[in-house]
């Protein structure tokens, strides 16, 4: 899953406007955003396998990332950070550390089992990757159903519909590119991290400029 995820940043915008979209854009990858600085550091390891269908990633170690234990970990130090570092009100900031937490719930939908029940463990997966069509349409029905649930509360709150529907038709895009330009084989290296890390900062600062007119006052 890809842009599937910023879904849980829309959703929880739509349902927390108070939350900056763009602290919910970098939840909604914050255990990414870790595992490519960890690939680039040569902490956790992927190789690419063009030979699979769907996603050719095999995700060979991300404990440190992917394992539901560290997800509790990100998430509730997403939660505090928004919280004391951002000054967040309290239920923005748990909208902040639930939608981190989304992450590994999403994954575990379309993921082959490669995600740790607990360090060192057993590893889980529904593998939809394996079904490449209705993966994507899953991804981009979330997408396009949070983008509305956005678009909506904008409306409720009288604003401009216009950067729900340029954001979502942004991170459209985004999949399509990153369809049609496959890794070639073999181990992910650190270029390929530094990559993937880029990306999602761009998303991050895109998402920001999307929300600079939904601004609300917090109490």
């Amino acid at each position: 899953m890809f842009v599937g995820h910023y879904a849980a940043a829309l959703a929880a915008k739509a349902i927390e406007p108070r939350a900056p979209l763009w602290t919910l854009a970098a939840g909604a990858q914050l255990v990414d955003i870790g595992w490519s600085a960890f690939i680039i550091a040569g902490v956790e390891h992927a190789r690419v396998d063009p030979a699979l269908p769907g996603s050719s990633l095999v995700l060979e170690h991300m404990p440190w990332t992917h394992s539901l234990p560290m997800t509790f970990v990100w998430s509730i130090g997403a939660a505090l950070l928004a919280l004391a570092l951002l000054r967040l009100p309290l239920w923005a900031s748990i909208a902040v550390g639930l939608t981190v937490a989304s992450h590994w719930l999403l994954d575990l939908m379309v993921h082959r089992p490669d995600l740790e029940l607990w360090l060192g463990g057993d590893k889980v997966g529904f593998a939809l990757w394996n079904y490449p069509v209705p993966e994507q349409a899953v991804e981009i029905g979330l997408l396009a159903l949070a983008g509305m649930a956005w678009a909506a509360s904008r409306k409720q709150l009288g604003r401009a519909v216009w950067p729900a529907i340029g954001f979502v038709a942004f991170l459209v895009a985004l999949q399509i590119v990153a369809m049609l330009q496959p890794q070639p084989a073999g181990p992910l290296p650190p270029q390929a991290g530094v990559t993937i890390l880029v990306v999602y900062l761009i998303v991050v600062g895109v998402a920001a400029a999307s929300d600079l007119r939904g601004k609300t006052a917090t109490s």
